[in-house]
C-alpha cells in the first residue's frame, strides 16, 4: 500500500511539473487600466509584442478603463491565478486605497517586474519670473495661496509630487492651491494660457511644450537629470533635497499564481527589458526605463505605498 501511495504522489508531482513546464499553452490577456493611446497603453503594447516572441504565445492587450483606474486594477486582481491574465499596474495602486476608492493595494498582486518610471519635473511658463526651483518655492512660501498648480486630478500623482516637495522643504502644501485637471496636457495648456503657474508632471508629457519654447523645466524629482534634457538640474543639486516622485509601471499577475509561472513570466519580461527594441522604443518617447525583479518590485511598491500614504495624509486627502 505504501509503495502505491508513493507512486501516486510521484505521478502527481510529475503531472504538475509537466503542466508548469508547458506553460503557456494558450494566449495570455494583458489588462491595461488606462485608455488606448496613452503612455501606459503604449508601454503595454510594446511589452506584449516583444514578450510573446519569448513565450511563443499571443499576448492580447485589453483596455479596462473607469473609476480612476479602479476598474482595470480590480479586473487584474480578480482574474484566475493561472498566469493567463496579467496586467500593467501603475503607481495609482499605491494611492487609491488611501483615499477610499478601493480596498486594493500592492499586496493583492503577484509582481513580475518593474519596467518603467517617469519622474516628475517642475514646469513653469517660458516667461515666468522664476528661473529655478529654489526661487519658486521661496515665492510660494512668502505668498501662500497666490500661485496655483495643476496637471492631474486632486490627489493624483503630480499633485502629490509637488505637495510632498513643499512638505519636504518645510512649506505648507496648502500654500500652492491645486486646480484639478484631466491630465498633464490640459494642465500645461492652462498654464501657458495663464490660468495656473506651475505644472509638476513627467518630462515626456511636457516635451512638446518645452520644444515649442512655451514651457521651461526647472528641475526633476530624480537622482539623475532627464535624458531628454540633461541640463535640467535635480532637486539634490538645486535644493539639497532627496525628495523623488515618479509615475511607474509594473507587470503583475493576480495574487497566488504558481511560482514556476511567475518565474517563466519574469524571465521573459527581463529579456524584453534588456532588448534593444524596448530600450529604443522607450527612449524615442522619452519614457524612463528601470528594472526590478519580482522581489525587488514588491519592496519598491511597499515603500511607494507608505510614502504616498504619508503624503496624502499631509495634504488632507487620506481617509
Amino acid at each position: 500500500m505504501r509503495s502505491v501511495l508513493k507512486f501516486a504522489a510521484l505521478l502527481s508531482a510529475l503531472i504538475v511539473g509537466a503542466a508548469h513546464a508547458q506553460y503557456p499553452q494558450r494566449p495570455i490577456q494583458l489588462i491595461v487600466p488606462w485608455g488606448a493611446g496613452g503612455g501606459t497603453d503604449a508601454t503595454a503594447r510594446i511589452i506584449a509584442s516583444l514578450m510573446e516572441k519569448e513565450i511563443k504565445q499571443p499576448i492580447n492587450v485589453v483596455n479596462r478603463t473607469g473609476g480612476s483606474g479602479v476598474v482595470g486594477h480590480d479586473a487584474i486582481a480578480r482574474a484566475p491565478a493561472d498566469g493567463y491574465t496579467i496586467g500593467l499596474i501603475t503607481v495609482e495602486i499605491t494611492m487609491m486605497h488611501h483615499v477610499g476608492l478601493t480596498a486594493l493595494g500592492p499586496g493583492d498582486y503577484t509582481p513580475i517586474g518593474l519596467v518603467n518610471a517617469d519622474p516628475a519635473g517642475i514646469h513653469v511658463r517660458i516667461d515666468s519670473p522664476y528661473k529655478n526651483t529654489k526661487d519658486l518655492i521661496a515665492a510660494i512660501k512668502a505668498n501662500p495661496g497666490k500661485m496655483k498648480a495643476s496637471g492631474t486630478g486632486q490627489g493624483g500623482i503630480w499633485h502629490l509630487a509637488i505637495a510632498g516637495l513643499l512638505k519636504d522643504q518645510g512649506v505648507d502644501p496648502g500654500a500652492l492651491p491645486w486646480v484639478p485637471s484631466n491630465g498633464a496636457a490640459p494642465g500645461l495648456q492652462d498654464m501657458v494660457a495663464g490660468g495656473v503657474d506651475v505644472v509638476p508632471c513627467s518630462i515626456p508629457e511636457a516635451r512638446a511644450m518645452i520644444d515649442a519654447g512655451k514651457v521651461r523645466a526647472l528641475s526633476i524629482m530624480d537622482a539623475n537629470p532627464p535624458a531628454l534634457y540633461p541640463n535640467v538640474p535635480t532637486l539634490q543639486k538645486e535644493l539639497g533635497s532627496n525628495w523623488a516622485m515618479a509615475a511607474w509601471r509594473v507587470i503583475a499577475a493576480p495574487k497566488g499564481i504558481p511560482v514556476e509561472v511567475q518565474k517563466t513570466l519574469g524571465g521573459a519580461l527581463k529579456k524584453v527589458y534588456d532588448s534593444k527594441e524596448y530600450k529604443d522604443f522607450m527612449a524615442s518617447r522619452g519614457f524612463g526605463v528601470v528594472w526590478a525583479d519580482a522581489e525587488g518590485t514588491a519592496k519598491f511598491m511597499a515603500k511607494a505605498d507608505t510614502d504616498l500614504g504619508a503624503t496624502l495624509k499631509a495634504v488632507g486627502l487620506a481617509k
